[in-house]
């Protein structure tokens, strides 16, 4: 059986052919390459430059004045280290609740097959249709009063923690991978007397580790890039979150010191997908064939 591909064999086979075919896969890869890394060169290199040459028309490739005092400037005048540390706290709370609660309900959809379970994952699934800004009203009245303990949950950790526990992505990512976990395998622990949460525990957590570094990844970065729902339940100054308290803080500021802050704000979300980008890849795919 032959392999179809966008280049017929034959078309490669002309003089020329295969010249002409990595002449254009060259262009096309740098013209990429300039789309989605240009705007990141932009940002870095504009926080070297001074006020004057940043808002420079036409702007500079390069920078001429190398200030790298902006990042220091900014570090101080921003107060980045009480933000990074408030981010970091809601990143990681968040991740840790949707560890608990993401993976307890797709190993429920999964292996113990609830009633109506089918019912319910279409349910959780109909949500990834539905704009995130549709459910800001609603989601801010609830935190504003919540029902039955009737408590404000504005300026507190759990105004960020409790919206982003149950997301539908992971659950539905999760419950793909463990799908493909043999039924023999949990079969076999179930008859030497493992129950439900002894197998989750001892067998099923330990294969998981992929998906469950690509969930920790997403769990991590949707809290550290939000701004609109920090925005609006954070209002405190000294618990907002590194792209909240940027922009609060950007009046008077001069616009080379936002821009390095913003580079240092963007950092560290690009240094974990170059580190984990492989692991990120193969946990998405782990779950796509079964054996």
């Amino acid at each position: 059986m032959s392999t179809r591909t966008l280049i017929a064999p034959a078309t490669l086979a002309r003089p020329g052919g295969r010249a002409a075919y990595r002449i254009v896969l060259g262009l096309v890869l740098v013209l990429f390459t300039l789309v989605f890394l240009g705007p990141l060169y932009w940002l870095a290199s504009s926080g070297f430059k001074d006020a004057q040459e940043v808002i420079q028309t036409p702007p500079t490739l390069i920078p001429g004045t190398f200030t790298p005092e902006n990042y220091t400037r900014a570090w101080e005048v921003m107060d980045l280290s009480t933000l990074l540390f408030n981010t970091l706290y809601y990143a990681f709370g968040a991740l840790a609740f949707q560890l608990v609660l993401d993976v307890a309900a797709a190993y429920s959809l999964s292996k113990l097959r609830p009633v109506l379970g089918k019912a319910v994952l279409g349910m959780m699934l109909a949500t990834l249709m539905i704009p995130a800004t549709v459910l800001v009203v609603p989601q801010y009245l609830t935190v504003l009063d919540v029902p039955i303990v009737e408590r404000n949950l504005l300026n507190s950790p759990w105004v960020i923690w409790l919206p982003s526990v149950t997301n539908a992505f992971n659950i539905f990512l999760l419950k793909r991978f463990f799908d493909s976990i043999p039924k023999e395998l949990l079969d076999a622990a179930s008859i030497d007397g493992a129950g439900p949460l002894r197998i989750l525990r001892s067998i099923v957590l330990p294969i998981s580790r992929p998906i469950l570094g690509v969930v920790s990844i997403f769990a991590v970065v949707g809290v550290w890039k939000d701004f609109l729902w920090p925005m609006l339940t954070l209002p405190d100054p000294g618990k907002q979150t590194l792209n909240v308290g940027i922009y609060s803080l950007s009046n008077g500021v001069p616009v080379n010191i936002l821009i390095a802050a913003l580079t240092i704000a963007a950092l560290p979300t690009l240094v974990v997908f170059l580190i984990f980008q492989r692991n990120i890849m193969s946990g998405l795919t782990a779950g796509g064939l079964k054996g």
